[in-house]
Parts: structure tokens; C-alpha cells; sequence
């Protein structure tokens, strides 16, 4: 008899143990391709997402909700609940959302948030993820990036119900390498603020699954882009807005560094497989995984290919303001494949394609 929804999840919660198919794995322990969609794991399960209200928080959210999981959102500020986004393509999916006002670097309330409501996955999302204000505050960054990692996991290994935790790195964690793509074997050597922001709490992740066997599962994911991004200061949301206004596009840098990237739907679509996969591989717990489109473009270059794609003839502007940033970064995506499969959904040209839709229909033409 096949158990679904929440009987599904109580039948797990009494310690009911699901079988790992062997015939599904290589002589390594690596699983072959499979379906991405498991939609018996998540009705009724108690699912806490921090950093809910960003970027990536906002799209993983309406994923979990529309996959019938109980979504809890820690939200440090009262007004991020009703924020632009929701007014946008989000529309309605946020009414399923419980908002919970709170700080990640506060043990107490995230005690209280996974005791009070029983949360079994834990999504960590937050954190202070823009270099510049890295660079301005770094305190603030550190603080929020390492000391909040380390007072969620501990609140989380006393926990009694959490059974999943999926993290939030960044390819950042990698510092500047002398030898690209960056793979998951690299030493983590950030440097500036926010790069080391990153290194240190991935190592605190990996040493609290090492040490504790706390079931966490880390992601290094390329740069994130898609629709309701509103930090205009990142390339793509940036130039779109520019060019729906009549402006030429902005490049702070010289628009040589290179980079990879990652559509936001891909990048949710990884972290939904992962913690669907770590509630049946143990040997998933502590290991790190990067997430790209492996398509290293120049900022220059990318740029322009969206000013092709929405049908302008403008330049871009070149400020070449940008110090204290790794000049080459991407990441290659060989271990996910290996281990799960994985591959992007999206191309490069259908992704940009989706992305520029959602400002043409949330930015007005010309609007200031």
C-alpha cells in the first residue's frame, strides 16, 4: 500500500524507515538519474525557512507551498511580509505562509520556532549577501553569516524533530582559486569579508555534521538571477530596469570578470532534491554540492546579451569602480551530476527569456 500526504509523514515521524533502492546506485553508492518530483514528501511536513523573505527564500517558499508542505518564514522585520514582490507574480502563494518575526541570531526564538511547531526540514537561507555592504559592515556580516549559522544548527541539534537541514553557502566560500572551475575538494579560502563570511560558515555547517551527525546537506550555487530579484544592484535586475527606462546599463567593474550563473527555478529545484534526498541517504549528511549552468560569460558580455534579447541598441556604461572581488569565479556541477543527475531545466537563453517577462510586467516601461 502506498502511504502519501500526511500519512506519509506521520508513518516517517513513528520511525517508519524508507527502503534506498539498490538498484538505483553504482558500485560507488552514487545514485543514478532520477525524478526530480517527489510529491508524497512534502504535504504536512513542518518545513522552516530562514531568510524566507529574500530573493531565493520567496521562490523556495512558493515552491514548498505549492507542494503542500507547512511553511514557516522567519522574518527579522514586521514589513518584510508585504513587500513588492508579493504584489507581483507571487501573488496569493504568500497567504499560505506563516511569518514568524525573528532573528536568526537569536537562540531563543529559533528554539522556540522549531519546538513550538514541530519543524522536521530547516532551509537556511539567511544572510547578509551583498559584497559591498560586506565590505562597509563587516561585522554586521560576520555576525549574521557565521554567529547566525552557528546559533540555528545548535538550536537545531537540540531539537527533538528536526531530521533535514539543507544550507545556503555560496561559491563565494571558495576565495580566489588558482585553478578553476571550483569543485567541492577545494580548500575554502575566502578572503574578503563576505567571502569569508561564507567559508567560515560552511565550515561550521560541515564540522556540526561531522562532529554532532546533524543531517545537513550544503549548496554552492553560481549567481542566482531571475524574476523578483528587487536588489538592483546585481547585473541582470539591474540592466533590465535600465533599459525598460531608456538608461544605458551600469557596470561597476571593467566588465572583464568572469562568471557563471543560475536561474532561480533550477536553484530551487536543487534544494527541494536535496532534502528529499538527505531523508534517504545518510551519506549525503555533511557533503557540500555546487549548482551552475556552467556557462562562463563576462559581465561585459552578459550584459549585452540581454540588451539584445530585449531588442536595444544601448551601451553600457563601464565605471571599472569595483576592488577587493575575484577577478574569475565559476563553479563546476560535475558532483551533482554524478550524484543525483542533475542538470539545469533551464538554457541560458529561455531563462533570461523568463527573467525579462517578469520586470516587463512588474516595472512599467519608463517608470522611475
Amino acid at each position: 500500500m502506498t502511504v502519501t500526504g500526511e500519512h506519509a509523514y506521520a508513518a516517517e515521524r513513528m520511525g517508519a524507515v524508507r527502503a534506498v533502492s539498490q538498484s538505483s546506485e553504482d558500485a560507488g553508492g552514487r545514485a543514478q538519474p532520477f525524478s526530480r518530483s517527489e510529491p508524497s514528501f512534502w504535504p504536512g511536513r513542518p518545513t522552516l525557512v530562514t531568510g524566507g523573505t529574500g530573493f531565493l527564500g520567496r521562490w523556495l517558499s512558493r515552491a514548498l507551498v505549492e507542494r503542500g508542505a507547512t511553511v514557516f518564514c522567519l522574518a527579522r522585520d514586521e514589513g518584510a511580509k508585504s513587500g513588492p514582490v508579493i504584489a507581483g507574480s507571487f501573488r496569493g502563494k504568500d497567504d499560505s505562509v506563516r511569518f514568524v518575526r525573528g532573528d536568526v541570531r537569536d537562540p531563543e526564538c529559533i528554539e522556540r520556532v522549531l519546538s513550538q511547531h514541530g519543524i522536521d526540514t530547516v532551509f537556511h537561507l539567511a544572510a547578509q549577501a551583498i559584497v559591498g555592504v560586506a565590505n562597509r559592515e563587516p561585522l554586521e556580516t560576520l555576525e549574521t553569516n557565521v554567529a547566525g549559522t552557528w546559533r540555528l544548527l545548535e538550536a537545531c541539534r537540540r531539537a527533538k524533530t528536526v531530521k533535514h537541514i539543507v544550507f545556503a553557502s555560496s561559491d563565494r566560500a571558495y576565495g580566489d582559486q588558482p585553478h578553476l572551475p571550483y569543485h567541492e575538494k577545494l580548500a575554502l579560502d575566502g578572503v574578503n569579508p563576505y567571502e569569508v563570511s561564507k567559508s567560515c560558515s560552511d565550515l561550521v555547517a560541515r564540522s556540526y555534521a561531522s562532529t554532532y551527525g546533524l543531517p545537513i546537506v550544503i549548496t554552492r550555487c553560481a549567481n542566482l538571477f531571475g524574476g523578483g530579484d528587487l536588489n538592483f544592484n546585481r547585473i541582470i535586475p539591474g540592466t533590465v530596469r535600465n533599459i525598460l527606462q531608456g538608461a544605458r546599463p551600469v557596470i561597476r567593474s571593467d566588465g572583464r570578470f568572469i562568471r557563471d550563473y543560475l536561474y532561480i527555478e533550477d536553484a530551487v529545484s536543487a534544494y527541494l532534491m536535496l532534502a528529499e534526498q538527505l531523508a534517504s541517504r545518510q551519506e549525503l549528511v555533511g557533503e557540500a554540492f555546487n549548482f551552475s549552468n556552467e556557462m562562463r560569460i563576462s559581465v561585459l558580455d552578459l550584459v549585452r546579451q540581454v540588451v539584445r534579447k530585449m531588442g536595444s541598441g544601448l551601451e553600457p556604461i563601464i565605471l571599472n569602480e569595483t576592488a577587493h572581488e575575484v577577478r574569475e569565479a565559476y563553479l563546476s556541477s560535475e558532483k551533482a551530476r554524478e550524484f543525483f543527475g542533475w542538470h539545469p531545466s533551464f538554457s541560458q537563453d529561455e531563462a533570461l527569456g523568463r527573467t525579462i517577462d517578469w520586470y516587463r510586467s512588474f516595472l512599467p516601461t519608463g517608470e522611475a
